[in-house]
């Protein structure tokens, strides 16, 4: 294995690490639908690029819950990149709900696009009701919340960023262009 100097920092620097990395390489916007954001993560070291699809991820269920991250992120070439990126960062059972909550919001997501509806937004909750999910989408939400318990502190808390921590330290060279 190659040397990588960034591995002999500590958890908490080696995320900031990758974070300013991120910062650095990717310019495209994540919210945009136009598919640039998955366009410009798809350049990056196989990584790095599951590390950036899943980011907004983290921020979605530190805030929302799993089902509004579609709201924010769900330009369908973002969603496979973030449910790939979960399978390459070792999160396998994440990705699953990632991808039922995907099919539980995307008629939501449809009706939107097709103007039946304002915002998506303003719909989802009693869309959810209406549909008969909620209590699955509430279910998936604290599933994926639950795995963040015992995550260190070094990782913000986070089962997303201590996977990327991890992954570092065992495949550098998926990560860091050396």
């Amino acid at each position: 294995m190659a040397e990588y100097a960034v591995l002999a920092k500590n958890n908490k620097d080696l995320l900031n690490e990758i974070f300013s990395i991120l910062t650095d390489r990717v310019k495209a916007d994540p919210y945009s639908d136009d598919g640039s954001y998955a366009a410009a993560i798809r350049q990056l070291p196989t990584g790095l690029r599951a590390m950036a699809a899943t980011h907004h991820l983290d921020v979605s269920l530190t805030l929302d819950d799993l089902g509004w991250h579609f709201l924010n992120f769900g330009e369908p070439g973002l969603v496979q990149e973030a449910g790939d990126g979960l399978r390459e960062l070792g999160l396998p059972d994440v990705a699953q709900w990632f991808e039922e909550a995907q099919q539980i919001v995307q008629p939501l997501l449809d009706s939107a696009r097709k103007g039946e509806i304002k915002s998506p937004g303003d719909e989802y909750y009693d869309g959810l009701e209406r549909s008969g999910n909620r209590p699955r989408m509430d279910q998936l939400s604290q599933l994926a919340q639950d795995k963040s318990t015992g995550c260190s502190e070094d990782a913000s808390g986070s089962f997303i960023y201590d996977s990327w921590i991890k992954y570092c330290r065992m495949k550098p060279e998926n990560v860091f262009d050396n």
